[in-house]
C-alpha cells in the first residue's frame, strides 16, 4: 500500500462522454478517500491549469474520456506542469485514440485489426466506399460515438442520403471499416496482467454509446462463454497491444469474433487507455470475477501511476 496521498480525480470535461466521466470520476474519488486519500474532485473546464497549480496535488487521477482527455491534451499538460498522472502518457493517448495510428502500430506486430480506409464524409453521399455490409466511424472518438454501421436493409439510404442522421453528419473524415459479423469481446489489461474476457450481448441493435452506458440494454457474460483458445487469444492480444502501444495504469481492447471461422474469425477493434469506471463498466467488472474490489482496482492504478 502506498503512503496516503492527496489526488485530484480530473473528471467531466466538455467531450461527447461528459456524463460517462463524471459517474467514473464520482466512484474513483470515493474509492480512493475509502482508501485513505485526499481528494479534490476536479469537473475539467478551461482553467484547469491554474486550479490543479492551485491544489498542487501529489498525484492527478485521470477520470476523463474522450477528448481532450484521452487523446494527449491533458497528458501534455500535466507532463509540462510536473504533475504525475494515472493511465497512459501523451505519445500512446495520440496514438490509440487515432484508429488509423493504433493499426499502424499493432497490425505490423501480427495483430489482427479489420482493413479499411479514411474517406471523406461528403464522398459518401455518392457511392458505398466498400461493399455493405460496412462501418463508418469517426477516427478518434472512443465509446462507439458516432459509429454507423450500413447495410443492404438499412434506413440511411443507398447512396447514403444526405439528410440522414449518422457521423457523416459531426465528422469531416470517417474510417470505413468491413463490418465483421459475430460476437463482441472484450480484455481489460492492468499492468502487464489481462483480468478476463466478457461478452457483450446488446438486448437490439449494436452495442453503441447508449448500450453500454445505459441499464438493462446490454447483457454482460463473464466471463465470456467463449473456447478457451479464444479467451487465451483475446488475452494475449490485449496484453500485447498494451504493451506495443506503451499503455500504462490500465487499458481495455475490444474485439469482435466470428465464432465461424475459428481463431481466424478473431480481430481487435480498438484499444481504450481511460476505460470507464461506472457501475456498469467492463473494467471494474472483471476485476470483481477476478477478486478484486473496485477499491482494490482503483488503488492499483494509483500504484501503477506511481
Amino acid at each position: 500500500m502506498t503512503d496516503k496521498l492527496h489526488i485530484a480525480v480530473l473528471m467531466g470535461g466538455w467531450s461527447a462522454e461528459r456524463e460517462v466521466s463524471l459517474m467514473s470520476g464520482a466512484g474513483i474519488a470515493d474509492a480512493l478517500e475509502a482508501n485513505g486519500h485526499r481528494v479534490t474532485r476536479i469537473d475539467m473546464d478551461r482553467h484547469v491549469a491554474e486550479r490543479l497549480a492551485e491544489v498542487k496535488p501529489d498525484l492527478v487521477f485521470n477520470a476523463l474520456h474522450g477528448t481532450p482527455g484521452e487523446d494527449g491534451s491533458v497528458q501534455g499538460m500535466l507532463d509540462l506542469m510536473g504533475l504525475r498522472y494515472t493511465h497512459s502518457g501523451l505519445v500512446t493517448s495520440v496514438i490509440a485514440i487515432d484508429k488509423v495510428l493504433t493499426k499502424q502500430t499493432l497490425v505490423p506486430a501480427g495483430i489482427p485489426m479489420p482493413g479499411g480506409r479514411i474517406v471523406k464524409s461528403t464522398d459518401i453521399h455518392e457511392q458505398d466506399p466498400l461493399p455493405r455490409p460496412y462501418v463508418l466511424k469517426p477516427v478518434n472518438e472512443g465509446s462507439s460515438v458516432g459509429v454507423a454501421i450500413v447495410t443492404d436493409e438499412g434506413n440511411y439510404g443507398n447512396p447514403i442520403a444526405r439528410d440522414a442522421k449518422g457521423p457523416w453528419a459531426e465528422f469531416e473524415e470517417l474510417l470505413a471499416e468491413p463490418f465483421i459479423r459475430g460476437r463482441e469481446l472484450t480484455t481489460a489489461v492492468l499492468g502487464d496482467r489481462a483480468l478476463g474476457v466478457t461478452e457483450l450481448k446488446p438486448k437490439s441493435g449494436f452495442y453503441d454509446y447508449d448500450a453500454k452506458y445505459t441499464d438493462g440494454l446490454t447483457e454482460h457474460v463473464c466471463p465470456a462463454d467463449i473456447p478457451d483458445e479464444i479467451a487465451e487469444a483475446c488475452k494475449r492480444m490485449a496484453v500485447e497491444a498494451h504493451r506495443l502501444l506503451g499503455c500504462k495504469g490500465c487499458s481495455r481492447s475490444d474485439f469482435r469474433w466470428d465464432d465461424s471461422q475459428g481463431e481466424a474469425g478473431l480481430f481487435l477493434l480498438e484499444v481504450n487507455t481511460q476505460p470507464g469506471m461506472t457501475p456498469l463498466s467492463l473494467v471494474p467488472e472483471q476485476a470483481k470475477h477476478i477478486g478484486m474490489s473496485y477499491a482494490e482496482l482503483v488503488q492499483r492504478i494509483v500504484e501503477e501511476a506511481l
